[in-house]
């Protein structure tokens, strides 16, 4: 099936199985590699994107459900001056250890600072909570983000 969506901001078209996974959409066919499968069932964030600007786990999406939609991934969000804010904070307070789970964390923050960006660490808990680290204690994490809010 014809699948047509926005897709870091590019018109794209594809012929996939409607019911083949977003993310395995977004790095087989179109080599977008940010997007990781931790749990496979839309519990640890690690495949985290934008769907029409919200924040969905791509493991458990199919395809279809971009039809007609704007997909944001880590690699569009690396290019939006937030996403450059983040991922300079995120550096800054070396907050990244193994790297698998950052692209979910960047989206997730992303959409955070879009849609509050208040300097609220509690807001910013909840915010981050769909997604799971296991090499550090969250702590650099949510300084991370708290810098960009500050910052912005």
């Amino acid at each position: 099936m014809e699948i047509k969506f926005i897709l870091n901001k590019k018109a794209v078209t594809i012929d996939v199985d409607p019911m083949k996974r977003l993310l395995d959409v977004l790095r087989e066919n179109f080599g977008l590699m940010g997007s990781k499968e931790g749990c496979g069932e839309g519990e640890c964030g690690t495949c985290t994107v934008l769907l029409d600007g919200k924040p969905i786990t791509s493991c458990i999406t199919n395809a279809i459900h971009a039809e007609g939609k704007e997909v944001l991934t880590v690699e569009g969000i690396a290019l939006e001056e937030d996403g450059k804010l983040l991922i300079e904070c995120f550096d800054e307070t070396n907050a990244v250890q193994c790297g698998f789970c950052f692209p979910g964390f960047l989206v997730s923050s992303y959409y955070y600072l879009q849609t509050d960006g208040d300097e609220d660490l509690e807001k910013i808990k909840t915010a981050l909570s769909g997604n799971i680290c296991r090499c550090t204690g969250y702590q650099k994490i949510f300084d991370s983000v708290l810098l960009a809010c500050k910052r912005k």
